[in-house]
């Protein structure tokens, strides 16, 4: 197992260690440091830079994934350099026009760029607490004094300056498991990054390929309201004839009606998706809709996605290596919260100097100073510390299930996606098939039904059979489409284009000391 699910705590004496009680105090101000200070001292350093840690150490957890996809045709092992960019197989440049774009001006991008940042300057801040600090003091006092029945008064001058410093000693390493806590979250922010561009253009790529459905589906319902007309006024011709009935005449005008009533709903639809597209450009709703209209036909993919293999999606998908660094972060926090069960030692010191006048802060004879250890115990705290330790341990187990489940999910994400692109395939080749059948079956019927050798019952049927198949046709293409996206993301293609986090949405300007200005 990578870590142990309850990590024995080490034996103790009666008192559970806490860091409430001060056990020892800083010399006297002005006291010399003795040989035993600098035993102290070295003993300490070399205990704080050998490093001594508690709480367990993280590995990568073995995990039991099937040695192939049940769906996939051939067992290899794929790289991200295989599946990043495949969106690019479609071969439409306003679809890498608009991934690119979006890339650029997307706001959970920008978010996710503002969390790299935040993870980065937490890690530095956290970074600190390994370093000694030193503060900075001066003051500048003047004092009048009035005797009382003299009527003399006398005026005095007291400058000061100081310096404080402090160091824990990281001897039972929390400040060291807290950095590499922090570590693993700016890592987990890096993949959240690429989760949220893998996101982004799926989703851009699965909006494009609907819009252009919808607007093939609605000129497909224009197209065949025209022909469903022409073959309404041949009707009419014929009734005035007297060679066809009022009802023929009326069953055609509506089903020209009926079909054309779909455009309303298309465009509807064309038109959300054209906004979504927009939203997840970073822009106004509407600022893509007159592009998208301009462009082609349905997009197809023109070479196929390398499956490779299950075990792949622990490299490839940035959402699991995502909650892989979480696991990580969390098994950190325990050994923090471990240290707190330990003595702490700290060190500190301080220099001080006084004078009735400027010059003589610099005289030695005015020179305060004090160094030495302070060390704490941990004594009494009703189970606090302890608790700490078990919520730690709780979260991690949380953080593990998490990994875990985004595992098994990527895996099911790949396995519905090869099976649905497969099926979807054979669908539309019998789809094809259909609306081949029809198209000639309806050519036929307006043929006889001109020649007068077929009804109009015959030709209903056909026209109405042929808009069906086609429409179905155009839907399975979508679909088929979609399903290519899905399993590009699925395997975990995304953008291998630069990006640059470093760059903030906002520049503050004018922040240093300045006059307060009325809000």
């Amino acid at each position: 197992m990578f870590l142990q699910r309850n990590p024995p705590f080490p034996h103790r004496g009666p008192l559970s260690p806490g860091r409430n009680t001060p056990a020892s105090a800083v010399r006297d101000a002005g006291a010399v440091v003795g040989p035993w200070s600098i035993r102290v001292l070295v003993t300490l350093a070399g205990l704080t830079l050998g490093g001594c840690a508690v709480g367990p150490d993280y590995r990568t957890p073995p995990l039991a994934l099937p040695a192939r996809y049940e769906h996939a045709a051939r067992a290899q092992p794929n790289s991200a350099a295989a599946i990043d960019g495949w969106w690019k197989r479609f071969g439409d440049p306003v679809l890498d026009q608009l991934i690119a774009d979006a890339v650029r001006g997307n706001l959970d991008v920008e978010q996710a760029k503002a969390r790299v940042r935040e993870a980065r300057a937490t890690r530095r801040q956290t970074a600190a607490a390994l370093a000694p600090s030193v503060d900075g003091a001066a003051s500048a006092t003047h004092s009048r004094t009035s005797a009382s029945g003299t009527g003399l008064n006398t005026s005095s001058n007291l400058y000061q300056a100081g310096l404080d410093t402090s160091w824990e000693l990281d001897l039972f390493g929390a400040n060291r498991r807290s950095l590499e806590a922090a570590d693993r979250g700016r890592e987990a922010a890096d993949e959240d990054l690429r989760s949220t561009l893998l996101t982004l253009v799926g989703d851009v790529a699965r909006n494009y390929v609907e819009a252009r459905g919808y607007l093939a589906r609605a000129s497909l319902a224009r197209r065949t309201a025209a022909s469903q007309r022409a073959t309404a006024e041949l009707t009419r011709a014929k009734v005035q004839a007297g060679a066809s009935s009022p009802v023929d005449l009326a069953k055609a005008v509506a089903l020209a009606a009926s079909t054309e009533a779909n455009v309303p709903t298309l465009e509807t639809s064309f038109t959300e998706s054209a906004h979504r597209l927009g939203v997840l450009l970073g822009r106004a709703p509407g600022a893509v809709a007159g592009q998208l209209r301009r462009g082609s036909a349905i997009p197809a993919p023109r070479r196929s996605l390398p499956a490779g293999l299950p075990a792949d999606v622990l490299s490839n998908r940035p959402d699991v290596r995502k909650a892989e660094r979480q696991l990580a972060q969390a098994t950190a926090r325990i050994g923090q919260a471990e240290a707190a069960l330990y003595p702490s030692v700290s060190f500190t010191g301080n220099l001080a100097t006084s004078g009735v006048r400027v010059g003589d802060l610099g005289n030695a004879s005015s020179l305060i100073w004090s160094l030495g250890p302070s060390v704490s115990v941990p004594v009494f705290d009703a189970g606090r510390r302890r608790a700490a330790v078990e919520v730690q341990q709780a979260l991690r187990d949380q953080s593990y299930s998490a990994f875990h489940s985004a595992v098994l999910t990527a895996l099911e994400d790949v396995e519905n996606a090869l099976v649905g692109l497969a099926q979807e395939r054979v669908r539309m080749q019998s789809l094809g098939t259909a609306t081949r059948n029809y198209r000639e079956a309806a050519r036929l019927a307006r043929v006889r039904y001109s020649g007068g050798t077929s009804s109009f019952l015959d030709v209903l049927d056909a026209e109405r059979s042929l808009y069906e198949a086609e429409d179905n046709l155009l839907q399975s293409r979508v679909v088929a489409a979609s399903r290519f996206v899905a399993l590009g993301k699925a395997l975990g293609g995304g953008w291998s284009g630069p990006v640059d986090p470093d760059r903030p949405a906002i520049v503050d300007q004018d922040a240093g000391p300045r006059l307060a200005t009325q809000p």
